[in-house]
């Protein structure tokens, strides 16, 4: 059984702003590239970017969730 078709395909990305301590480079899967937003699980709770205008692999901090409990 060949389990590839289920694996996600990953995209390197560059993040801008949030936590100073985040990866700058993340890979991250490309459905959610493809989406223009991310969510990067970090310390308690989620970091969410989305792209940068003009840049496809460029995305921009825009809040942070905590997880629910």
């Amino acid at each position: 059984m060949n389990n590839a078709s289920t694996l996600p395909n990953l995209v390197d990305v560059v993040l801008q702003g949030g936590p100073t301590r985040i990866e700058r480079f993340q890979s991250v899967d490309d459905h959610s590239v493809s989406y223009g937003k991310i969510k990067i699980p970090f310390g308690a709770g989620y970091e969410h970017f989305e792209r940068v205008s003009g840049d496809d692999l460029v995305f921009a901090w825009t809040m942070r969730t905590k997880i629910a409990e």
